[in-house]
């Protein structure tokens, strides 16, 4: 114990007994004064030594608590200088009034006070606002600053091996990814067995060279398919890359009349090694429904596509064909009754298709529904058709009577799309579980997954071309009626720009066979004529049409112009046959208050990938989105996206 405390101890005690003393000189002087005299002198002099005592006291107290702060201060300045924590502080200004040593160590000079904060430490500018702290690079080290905006202090705390953890952990994450050889019976059909071997021992090579370079583990599962290991370190160089391999094959069988083209599916993040086995397939299955050569990775519930820059190789067998028909035809005898509904503001292939699986409906001998909206400038034609007819049109109902309607065993048919919140009515899924998709758009994100029959064939020119081949095969004697025939062929050659484009052996086979069954050109014309207004509408769009790239036309309609739909997609469709015009974007407010942008391509610049960016999807050559934004907005989102892609990979090939 310290010398004063001691005293001070003492002391208390000594108070105490002069207390008593004092108490005691009273009652002896009551009886005889000497003695209380004698006491009192004693008394006195008691006094003057505690007087004495505490003089000492508070001199040494007073000495201690010296020394003590001037050992707090000189420990604390010690600390300032020396302890391995940036310290800095600034002015209102923002420019640097002080720092420790360790500090000017940190940023490898000797002094930066005086000097502007933003420009001595420019990454502080990527904190949040109200953000406590902010994570930064100092020469090889990273620091996490703490800051105290009320004090204007920033304090550094060195986080480079806790990083450097967090990193490495992050990197060696463990990913899986499916790799298939997509089209190799259309591509090796027609090759002798030596040739076949030449040609699949390059490509096998190649691909293992492609394994080696970027460290992944490759095992050969199939003669198509690989199964393939690695870490998210090696998935990010893929990434940066763009997964060259799907070029380096195809330009490797360029000169093959069908080039070989490679489809992968990689699934990372969260998860147990069979969930992320799961979803490396999924995720390679919604490659191949995209069309195929391309990459589909999913990181959680990310997902993100590279490649997709081919049409979809036409396969040259019908056994699928063939088999989805029967598979149809079970379904429906299984069913009490079908309801049938293509994509919301309904095309002709929307409703040719929906035609087609009705009449296989009334082939099997069951009721079957067609689900439609209120009026739509793009059907009207074709419905005026319908409503004459003498038996079809009574098969249109609304979207309230199919929910009034529905039952569990009611099978319900989608055509023309695969995404729930595209359908007429979305209700209507949700009441069944026997759901069918039949669709030849590219597979996005979103799908039905409650589908116990999915038809997805990117390949095909219209979902009329699908539906027509199902027919084909549904019964022995099918016999159409002329304007069913006509409503699949109208489709058909919408879809095609009446033949002009994504045509391919199968689409004429359709349509030869609707020809057989009565489908009338003659009508088909009548159906896709448009009216004077229209043309000039068109043409007034068309005025604002500016070359981007050279060869990308972009035409932004005037604000509080209003055009519906299919208006656009036909304003796009005229850009795209103007000389040295690759693809056209078409950007307009719609009647119902939407932003609509309608994309077409020659097949140079995949137009599917810079919708699905905005939103959207649709096909290599044709797509669309819908945008709750204004018209200047949208123009530049467009302009900016497309400034994106031709900075990562180009916009054409």
């Amino acid at each position: 114990m310290p010398k004063f405390l001691l005293k001070r101890w003492h002391g208390l005690h000594i108070v105490w007994t002069f207390v008593l003393i004092i108490g005691l000189i009273a009652a002896l002087a009551a009886y005889h004064w000497v003695p209380a005299f004698v006491g009192l002198v004693l008394t006195g002099a008691l006094a003057y030594y505690m007087l004495q005592a505490e003089k000492a006291f508070r001199k040494d107290l007073n000495e201690y608590i010296g020394t003590l702060s001037h050992r707090v201060k000189k420990a604390g300045s010690k600390v300032m200088q020396e302890m391995p924590i940036g310290i800095l502080v600034y002015s209102e200004n923002k420019v640097i009034e002080w720092h420790n040593p360790y500090l000017a160590d940190i940023l490898g000079r000797e002094s930066a006070i005086g000097e502007p904060l933003q420009d001595v430490l420019p990454e502080l500018k990527r904190r949040k606002d109200k953000e406590p702290t902010v994570d930064i690079p100092l020469g090889d080290k990273m620091f996490r600053v703490q800051v105290n905006e009320e004090e204007r202090l920033l304090f550094f705390h060195d986080i480079t091996w806790p990083a450097d953890l967090e990193k490495r952990y992050q990197e060696e994450k463990l990913s899986l990814g499916v790799l298939m050889m997509d089209n190799l019976e259309e591509a090796t059909q027609g090759m002798d067995d030596q040739t076949r071997s030449i040609v699949m021992a390059k490509i096998t090579g190649e691909i293992s060279e492609w394994a080696q370079k970027y460290n992944l583990y490759l095992r050969r599962t199939n003669s198509d398919r690989y199964f393939i290991v690695m870490n998210q370190k090696a998935l990010q160089r893929l990434e940066q890359d763009r997964f060259e391999i799907l070029d380096e094959v195809r330009d490797l069988t360029g000169e093959n009349k069908v080039p070989f083209t490679l489809s992968i599916g990689i699934a990372a993040g969260p998860g147990t090694i069979p969930e992320l086995g799961q979803v490396a397939q999924s995720s390679l299955d919604m490659a191949l429904g995209r069309g195929g050569d391309q990459v589909a990775v999913k990181v959680g519930s990310k997902t993100t596509f590279y490649g997709g820059k081919t049409n979809a190789v036409e396969k040259r067998t019908r056994v699928r064909a063939r088999v989805i028909s029967h598979a149809l035809r079970e379904l429906i005898k299984d069913s009490d009754k079908v309801v049938i509904m293509g994509h919301r503001l309904p095309d002709l292939d929307s409703v040719g298709a929906a035609i087609g699986v009705l009449k296989a409906v009334q082939v099997s001998g069951k009721d079957g529904y067609i689900v439609l909206e209120g009026p739509n400038p793009s059907i009207q034609k074709l419905m005026l058709e319908v409503e004459d007819h003498e038996r079809l049109g009574r098969w249109f109902i609304t979207p309230d009577q199919a929910m009034q309607m529905m039952t569990p065993r009611t099978l319900a048919v989608v055509v023309d799309t695969h995404k729930a919140s595209m359908v007429a009515e979305p209700r209507l899924l949700q009441q069944t579980g026997r759901i069918v998709v039949i669709d030849h758009h590219r597979r996005g994100e979103e799908f039905i997954q409650e589908a116990v029959l999915v038809y997805l064939e990117p390949y095909a020119s219209s979902t009329c071309e699908l539906v027509t081949e199902l027919l084909q095969y549904f019964h022995d004697k099918l016999k159409m009626d002329m304007l069913e025939a006509t409503s699949l062929l109208a489709g058909i050659a919408m879809d095609t720009k009446n033949f002009s484009l994504r045509t391919g052996a199968r689409t004429f086979d359709a349509a030869s066979f609707l020809r057989r069954h009565g489908a009338d050109m003659a009508l088909i014309q009548r159906i896709q004529k448009e009216d004077l207004q229209t043309y000039v509408d068109k043409a007034e769009v068309i005025k604002h049409a500016e070359i981007v790239y050279d060869h990308i036309a972009i035409a932004v309609t005037e604000p509080g112009q209003k055009y519906s739909q299919l208006l656009i997609a036909q304003v796009a469709d005229t850009l795209l046959n103007m000389t040295d015009v690759y693809a056209s974007f078409v950007v307009s407010e719609r009647p119902d208050g939407l932003i609509g942008i309608s994309a077409r391509s020659l097949g140079d610049i995949n137009v599917q990938l810079i919708m699905e960016r905005l939103g959207g999807g649709g096909h290599l050559t044709n797509a669309a989105t819908q945008l709750e934004t204004t018209l200047e907005q949208a123009e530049s989102l467009l302009k900016q996206t497309l400034e994106e892609i031709e900075a990562e990979e180009g916009l054409f090939e």
